[in-house]
């Protein structure tokens, strides 16, 4: 049994009656079409790439700004998948950037174009500077790398979305659901479908792997005890996006069912489950300076300091959904998959405004965090965003 599904309190892999059941039409399309995965060495995107990899594509190239990450993915993809019959090719490249330009002017063709890039951390969102860069990242990037889909003839475009993106609180999932207003209108000039999904188990920068590195540094585990949430694992997160791109229609947002298969599990009891699979006993703390002084003796004794808490931060919802009651639902089509079905709504002239007020501010180069929360209130007039005046970097 996989580490992961076991640590997530599973036993089963979520999607393996859907990827049975589609498999073959899933090779077929792969194997006869050509691939541009944007964001193709986070995590996500490196799951989403050895789906396709492994379905043998015509042509694979991979894009992301992490250089190393991407060498990391060909290791990966040769030591564990060899090598394909088609063209597969990384560039480090940001996506916002002229190089990028030309580099979709040098060639451009492509049948399906994945963007998985994004910035996902609600800590993202603590100062105006960074905020400013996940709108860029979120939803500029997205609506521009979209217009260059259209105008190369792709057949479709798949875009991932968040579970936050659903009713947000904070605003990386409203940087998100606004994305998804940008999408909508797009979905009139080609199809675009996306996909809305819980926390991908040991994704890099989750919670869950720190607690790989602080084991690898010694330093104690800390989490919050009072949060559940719900897990895929990475290759679910991919096998997820793959069927969305391939399998849904125009503006479909795909979405793990709720199952007994799919439960809510707190981080703290992943943090006791993850040292019982060491051979570590957990060691609760009182405070965060007494498991850092912990941690110099107790794991020579086969224990290990935890500091679990109450969560307070910005952003934090209280329970994750991936649907709101305004939203059609087909609950039939897959076993394990549930769909929305969207129609072209948007309201154009908010989407207009949003973007002209957000170049104003980068003009200027000058704006603060008040001013893109009010902004972002103007997009979602019933947007959840609660500021506590705490971020998660405050936490060790």
């Amino acid at each position: 049994m996989d580490f992961t599904l076991e640590l997530i309190g599973r036993t089963s892999e979520l999607f393996e009656d859907d990827i049975k059941k589609y498999d073959d039409e899933l090779k077929s399309i792969v194997s006869s079409s050509t691939f541009l995965v944007i964001g193709g060495a986070g995590s996500i995107g490196q799951a989403v790439t050895k789906e396709i990899f492994k379905r043998n594509p015509k042509k694979l190239h991979i894009v992301d700004i992490s250089e190393n990450n991407m060498v990391e993915l060909v290791r990966d993809i040769r030591s564990s998948l060899g090598y394909g019959d088609g063209e597969f090719a990384t560039f480090a490249l940001d996506i916002g950037s002229i190089e990028y330009d030309a580099f979709i002017k040098s060639d451009g063709k492509y049948d399906y174009v994945l963007n998985l890039s994004a910035l996902k951390h609600v800590r993202s969102e603590k100062d105006p500077f960074t905020l400013m860069r996940m709108i860029e990242v979120n939803i500029e990037n997205t609506d521009k790398t979209i217009g260059q889909s259209l105008d190369n003839g792709t057949k479709k475009y798949f875009c991932v979305s968040t579970d936050k993106a659903a009713n947000p609180v904070n605003m990386m999932g409203a940087s998100k659901r606004i994305m998804e207003m940008y999408l909508m209108r797009r979905s009139l000039q080609m199809p675009i479908s996306t996909a809305r999904f819980a926390n991908v188990a040991f994704s890099d920068g989750s919670l869950l792997h720190g607690f790989n590195q602080r084991i690898q540094k010694r330093q104690p585990l800390s989490a919050p005890n009072d949060i559940k949430r719900y897990f895929v694992t990475p290759k679910e997160s991919g096998e997820l996006c793959l069927m969305s791109c391939l399998l849904g229609e125009n503006r479909d947002i795909f979405f793990p069912k709720l199952s007994e298969k799919l439960h809510l599990i707190t981080f703290a009891d992943i943090a006791v489950k993850y040292l019982q699979k060491l051979g570590y006993e957990p060691h609760l703390c009182k405070s965060e300076d007494e498991a850092r002084e912990l941690a110099k003796t107790l794991p020579d004794e086969g224990k290990w300091p935890c500091y679990f808490f109450s969560s307070d931060t910005t952003g934090e919802k209280d329970f994750e959904e991936f649907f709101t009651d305004k939203e059609t639902l087909d609950m039939d089509r897959f076993e394990n998959l549930g769909v929305i079905k969207n129609e072209a709504l948007f309201d154009n002239e908010k989407l207009e405004m949003f973007t002209a007020e957000i170049n104003a501010m980068k003009a200027k180069k000058e704006w603060t965090k008040e001013q893109i929360v009010e902004l972002f209130f103007e997009m979602i007039p019933d947007f959840g965003h609660k500021e506590t005046g705490k971020y998660l970097d405050g936490r060790m």
